[in-house]
Order: C-alpha cells, then structure tokens, then sequence
C-alpha cells in the first residue's frame, strides 16, 4: 500500500488515478497511522511553498515525513513535494523540512544573475531529462521520453550527488534528486504519459538498498 500524502496541496487525485491505473494500491491520507503503516510514501504538491510547510506543521506531517525517510521506507517527491524536502525556499522565504541539504531558487533571480531574457515563467510543458546516474526508479526511462512541468522554482542540492537528472530551461537545473531511500521529481509522472507511469511503477517495486 502506497500512502498519497493530503495537506492540502493538490494534484492528489491525479496521482492516485494514476497509480490504480498500474494496479498499485494506495491511499489518499493525511491521518499519520496509515503514513506509518503504509509500505511507501508518495508526498506530491502544487502551490505556495509557505501555505505548504504550515499545513504540514499543523498536521503533525512534517513529522511523518521525516519519520518514513529515516526509517529507510521508499518516498518519492513531486513537484512542490520535491522542493519542500530541501532546507530553505525563496517563495515565501520558507523554512522547509530539511530532509536533504540545500535550497530552491527562482528561476527568475538565475535568469536575471545570468542575464536570460525571452523565457517564460513559470516554465511548464513537456521537457526531457538528463539521467546523470542509473537509479532503480529510472529503469527502461530514454533520452527521448518527455515529461511535464509546471513551475516557477527549482530544487538546489547542496551535494551535487544527489542530483539524479537535469533539465534544460534556460540552466540546467536539477529536475529529479534523491538521496537512500528518497527520490523526489520537479516533473509530475503522473500526468507525463507513459514514462511517468513507468516511473511510478518502478517506485511501487523499488527496494532501497
């Protein structure tokens, strides 16, 4: 049983239908004792970085989060989802939860430092990602497969091995990180078509070591 987690922040449905979809069984929750029992967390988002962080202070879910990381259970990160797990966010200037060193900048502020102009943000549709490593969850994933964005911030690691893929949009900013048993996308698979259902099923089987 894979635990979808609910605070507030969207997208959840969508990740659920998907995966049923591949027949993997799972539940929308924000009730800790099921994030505890389940086999496996997906902590997806969409929205404010702030809001966010206080919805899951205020239910007790910053907590389970950390608690399903370092008690070795697979988690996977989408897209606000993944930025949250980092140290700091410049939207909001939040406090986030920490799980892997590092930051989330704008992509406004790295374009303007690096002097790109003609780029929309936030940057969203179909891009491709670069696989910097093999990882379990990536298995049968091409150069050419597409996956779909939507977002005005990027996570930043700070150790640079933790960064998976990256993605071209004017930089090249990290687009998928992890770290044991944490892997966590700024792209939604679940609405990525068959490359992200294939990644979504290779979390449901991924054992970390």
């Amino acid at each position: 049983m894979i635990a979808v987690i609910d605070y507030e922040a969207g997208n959840l449905t969508s990740v659920s239908r998907a995966l049923s979809h591949i027949g993997v069984d799972n539940i929308i929750t924000s009730d800790v004792r099921q994030i505890a029992a389940a086999e496996r967390v997906i902590f997806p988002g969409v929205g404010a970085a702030g809001a966010a962080m206080a919805s899951l202070i205020r239910l007790g879910l910053d907590t389970a989060i950390r608690r399903a990381v370092a008690d070795g259970k697979p988690v996977l990160g989408i897209c606000l989802g993944t930025q949250i797990i980092l140290e700091t966010s410049r939207e909001n200037q939040a406090a986030c939860l920490g799980v892997i060193a590092g930051s989330v900048p704008a992509f406004s502020e790295s374009f303007q430092e690096k002097g790109i102009t003609g780029l929309k943000i936030p940057h969203m549709g179909w891009n491709r990602i670069q696989l910097k490593t093999d990882h379990p969850v990536f298995a049968g994933i091409s150069p050419a497969d597409e996956f779909y964005f939507v977002h005005s911030y990027y996570p930043q690691p700070a150790n640079l091995d933790q960064v998976i893929a990256t993605t071209d949009y004017g930089i090249a900013f990290p687009s998928v990180i992890g770290k044991n048993n944490l892997v966590a996308t700024q792209f939604h698979p679940e609405k990525s078509g068959a490359p992200g259902l294939t990644i979504l099923k290779n979390f449901s089987n991924w054992q970390p070591c």
